[in-house]
């Protein structure tokens, strides 16, 4: 069940202790495809009420397979004052090219007519792999609020050609493969969203400075921490219950097991990423 008691505690865990201030909800890490629409509903709600005054913007996914209930997410985000919404593809039965894609992306869209709207790109996730770069074209005259994407794949090539040929357009692309950050922001990518924030967020944040200096000796040095400890929880098996683990066992916050199909992360896993994440020294000397 969800645990909506948690939430202003970890809303000023994130911003006390990991620096961040943006919150994508309802997402991959957040489950938000296994919840039904009400419990999305309500953690939408406890996000923007606890994050009130303390968080910059509040971005909740309203991606759904039926379109109806989509629509009434979106609805629902803007009634209760998110700062933006996302939506995936539909994935059992997938759109097959991009007029069918925009064509979803605009019926969600319109139900919120003033919210600023993001695609939320993931296609290892969804099986959708229609290129970024043929999708943005010409979206702003179907979909007004079009704000930008959250780019969940490794095809950097993509991101580039959207960066490069929208700069004009000031759309915001959101990277989303935690390891591979810093090549996204070489080519332009100008925000993340994922699950590692949650308890490397400082870090991430360190990075970003180093980023702009530009200091990349330093950059790289918190990027290929970050991918060390990756790699090492990918072997051992690594996805959203065991990213639940690691949050529990860093935050102290006890973000509960995940909803089956998942299954809890084995008690062997959490002792031997915690000895990990211990053993790394960041730059920062922490």
């Amino acid at each position: 069940q969800i645990n909506l008691s948690v939430i202003g505690q970890y809303v000023d865990y994130l911003v006390g202790k990991q620096n961040i201030k943006n919150i994508f909800v309802n997402g991959t890490t957040g489950e938000g495809l296994s919840l039904s629409t009400q419990e999305r509903k309500q953690l939408a709600e406890e996000w923007v009420c606890q994050g009130k005054d303390k968080l910059d913007h509040v971005i909740i996914h309203v991606g759904a397979l039926s379109l109806p209930e989509s629509q009434e997410l979106a609805r629902h985000a803007a009634a209760i004052g998110a700062s933006a919404i996302a939506v995936i593809a539909p994935f059992f039965f997938k759109p097959t090219n991009k007029d069918e894609l925009v064509a979803f992306l605009q019926k969600v869209a319109s139900e919120a007519p003033e919210v600023p709207f993001y695609y939320y790109h993931i296609p290892p996730l969804t099986g959708v792999k229609i290129r970024v770069e043929e999708l943005l074209d010409g979206i702003k005259e179907r979909i007004p609020t079009f704000q930008g994407v959250k780019f969940s794949d490794t095809d950097l090539l993509d991101l580039a050609q959207c960066i490069n040929k929208n700069e004009a357009e000031q759309f915001e692309f959101l990277y989303g493969v935690d390891e591979q950050l810093l090549g996204a922001l070489a080519i332009g990518a100008n925000g993340a969203v994922g699950s590692t924030y949650n308890y490397l967020g400082q870090k991430t944040n360190l990075m970003l400075q180093a980023f702009a200096k530009p200091d990349l000796v330093l950059a790289r040095r918190y990027q290929f921490l970050t991918g060390e400890f990756l790699n090492f929880v990918i072997k051992l098996g690594f996805g959203v219950a065991q990213t639940k683990a690691v949050m529990t066992f860093v935050s102290g916050i006890p973000m509960g097991p995940p909803r089956p199909p998942l299954i809890d992360a084995s008690e062997e896993f959490i002792i031997k990423a915690k000895a990990k994440l211990d053993s790394i020294v960041w730059p920062d000397g922490n």
